[in-house]
This record gives structure tokens, sequence and C-alpha cells, in this order.
């Protein structure tokens, strides 16, 4: 299948990208490439990428198409509250125009990647893909706008299919740490400290990044009609935690590390547990292999293996919002996130 792949240069697309050439599929990746020089370890794959701002795709990037994964976006909620508008031109519109596009250019399949975060603050009941968003972020916000517009572009040739992926983590070459068990992780290494921003009493449910991949792979080889219009949870009923329970973990994994709390810790709103069940049932060739703890020992490893120094890990690289402050005050990018300049360093 030719798939176009926007983002491909991020945590999950330098994940996705590989194990869909391996799968046999031909690969194309869109991505304006912002986090370049935020490879943390390893290389990304060599395979045919169009350097484009996802605002900014045209037709003729993907004629010929069979499928898109959309995966380009702002990926968090400080990037999301840095600009909000920026958040709801980027993750929203230019989302629903790229649908648009790929309707038009004859594209049958569109897989979007949605998010955990349109659930927000839930409370304490599990929630399946039927339960009522409540987005408390502009990063949810966006995500639940893509979902109510590109289902009105659904019909019998064009097919969306939406992913919500709960929290991510894990090691990817384009590593993020604002993720819990990414963060929580790192700080223990570091510091020796796993640093509770929260009082750690809200629920999260938790994927790995391998998985989430895994995920894009089963709904694209699917049967199309199988698939059609249909939103997923992805992870498993049984990773879902509260965020005490991950430091506690991430404790066990991490030698001689011990669970503290910032100063000015306090209740998180974002709070919900999610029910995976169904993509367990409708989606035969999504297996996840991860827990929570399988993961934080694999981070540690990986820590252990490549280095990692607190420096690195509260500084501008490898920090999403920080590196982009950067780019913006050495300008690189404009206000807008609008690429002014090659660099090759941060």
């Amino acid at each position: 299948m030719r798939v176009i792949l926007t983002g491909d240069r991020g945590y999950i697309g330098s994940v996705l990208a590989p194990m869909l050439i391996a799968g046999g599929h031909d690969v194309t990746g869109i991505d304006c490439d912002l986090f370049k020089a935020c490879t943390y370890a390893g290389e990304l794959a060599n395979y045919p990428s169009i350097r484009k701002d996802s605002r900014d795709i045209e037709q003729g990037d993907i004629e010929g198409a069979d499928a898109i994964i959309h995966l380009a976006g702002l990926s968090n909620d400080p990037l999301g509250d840095y600009r909000p508008e920026l958040t709801a031109d980027i993750n929203m519109d230019a989302s629903v125009r790229l649908a648009r596009i790929a309707k038009k250019a004859g594209v049958k399949r569109f897989l979007f990647a949605s998010s955990c975060s349109n659930y927000g603050a839930a409370g304490n009941d599990f929630l399946d893909e039927y339960a009522r968003f409540n987005p408390v972020t502009p990063y949810g916000e966006s995500k639940v706008g893509v979902e109510r517009e590109v289902t009105e572009l659904a019909d019998g040739v064009f097919s969306p299919t939406f992913l919500r992926a709960s929290t991510a983590y894990g090691f990817s070459p384009r590593i993020r740490f604002d993720l819990v068990i990414n963060n929580l992780t790192a700080w223990a290494y570091t510091t020796g400290k796993v640093r509770l921003k929260s009082d750690g009493k809200p629920w999260r449910p938790v994927v790995h990044v391998e998985d989430i991949a895994l995920a894009y792979k089963a709904a694209l080889e699917a049967d199309r009609d199988h698939v059609h219009l249909k939103a997923y949870n992805v992870g498993t009923t049984t990773e879902n935690y509260q965020i005490r329970e991950l430091a506690e973990i991430i404790c066990e994994e991490v030698p001689g590390s011990e669970v503290t709390f910032a100063s000015d810790a306090a209740p998180d709103k974002r709070n919900y547990r999610v029910d995976c069940d169904f993509i367990a049932r409708d989606l035969p060739g999504f297996k996840p292999q991860w827990t929570a703890r399988r993961g934080a020992r694999q981070l540690y490893k990986k820590f252990c293996e490549f280095g990692l120094s607190l420096e690195q890990f509260e500084g501008e690289q490898f920090n999403r919002i920080a590196h982009v402050k950067k780019l913006v005050r050495d300008g690189v990018i404009d206000d807008n996130l609008r690429l002014q300049r090659e660099w090759q360093h941060v």
C-alpha cells in the first residue's frame, strides 16, 4: 500500500515509518522537521520524505496514495498552551484541510492521530469510545474538532478512522521527555528522585510508542469497510494507573531512586481512565507487547547505554516547548512556527 505519513520525523513517526516499511508498505513522509536537532539516539530510517509544513500540503504531494496516516501537529499541552490559536490552526484547521484535499485527490483511507485527551476531566470511571468528550486543553479541543469535522467528509469512498492514543511512553530516536513515564524515569536516572509535579492521584492510561505504531499498522491493514469511521482507544485496559503508582514502578526499576513531590505540587484536573477492550476485540492485528514496568525498564537501560545528564534532560534540546521558543528567539522559525532559515544545531 502507498502510504503518506505526516509527522514522520517525530516521536511516533520515527518508530512507525520503519515498521510500515518492514511490513511491505511504500512510505513517503511529510514533515517540516522542526525537531531535527532532537535525535537522542539511533538513526531515523532512510526513505522518501518531503520537508513541508502540514499547513502547506498540496494535492500533488499526496496524489496516488492509498492512505494517509496523519500524525503531524503540536504534540503536547505546553505547546498547545503556548499560543492556543496556533494549536487550532495547525492541529485542527490544517488537519481538516488535509482530509478535504485527500478526499479530492481520491485517497481512500485517512487515519487520524486523535487522543484520549478528548475525555479530559472525566473522573474515575472507565471510558469507552462512546464516552462524552470533555477536553480541558487546546490540544484536546483540537482533536475533538478534527474528529467532528472529518466525520462529515466520510462517504462510500473516503474512509476516516480515528485512533485515540493513551499517554505515550517509551524509547524513540526522537524521544520526548514531557511524557509522564519518560519524564519520571529521566528524573530518577539523573537525580535519584522521581519528582511528582502533582499530588499523584490523577488516573492516566498509558501505551508504549511501539504499540501505538502497531495500532496504526493494524488499522491500515484491516479491511477498509471494517474500520470505516470507527474510533479506537489505543492501549490496554489494564494499563491505567494513578501517577503515584507509575512513580512507584519507576522507583523499583531505577536503582537508588525515591519518590518526591515538587514544592508546588497540586491536583491535576486531567483525570481519566480508558477502556481499550474494543480495539482488542475489533483489530486482531493489534497485539500490544508493553507494560509500564517493562517500558520504565527499557528507558533506564537506554539511559545507561547512551547516557543522559540533567542538563540534557532539562535543557532546550529535548524539551519541546523550550526548543520551539529557542528556535523563535534565534530566528529559525517565526511566531507562527514557520521555518525562516536553515539550522544545524540547537
